[in-house]
């Protein structure tokens, strides 16, 4: 089933010329696991019997379920609210409906920098400068961050 997943997962990615997530959802729960034990171990069964299964059964969207899966890590990891920035950097709360082309980021309840759910794969300026400030605390033009 994994291999099926996988597949329809990377066939949606060429597809969509969406960018690739699973890189940063790895980081994501090694950090998890190092602030929430319970969470990750929470995180990790939902994608062996929730994400897997729904993508290789055809039952949801490739792309929208990993994009979920995200935003379940990052509940886990702080509790907050998750939103999406579109292209003119305006910020609205995060429906599943979300363009690709949105930014998804969870803001924390507790402050501190906010965690990334999803970068599209050329973010707007807006985007990227939202972006840069909120998770990598890059302030532009200051030479600080």
């Amino acid at each position: 089933m994994r291999d099926v997943a996988d597949r329809r997962f990377e066939d949606a990615l060429r597809a969509s010329g969406a960018r690739d997530p699973r890189d940063f959802y790895r980081t994501a729960l090694r950090e998890l696991k190092d602030v929430n034990p319970t969470g990750y171990e929470g995180a990790v069964r939902h994608y062996q019997d929730v994400l897997v299964h729904s993508i290789a059964s055809g039952e949801a969207d490739p792309l929208p379920a990993w994009r979920e899966y995200g935003r379940l890590i990052a509940e886990c990891t702080a509790r907050g609210t998750t939103v999406e920035i579109d292209d003119t950097g305006r910020s609205r709360p995060y429906t599943s409906a979300a363009p690709l082309d949105h930014l998804v980021l969870h803001l924390p309840d507790e402050g501190g920098r906010a965690l990334l759910i999803s970068l599209p794969r050329n973010p707007s300026a807006a985007q990227r400068a939202t972006w840069e400030l909120l998770v990598q605390g890059k302030l532009r033009g200051s030479g600080e961050g």
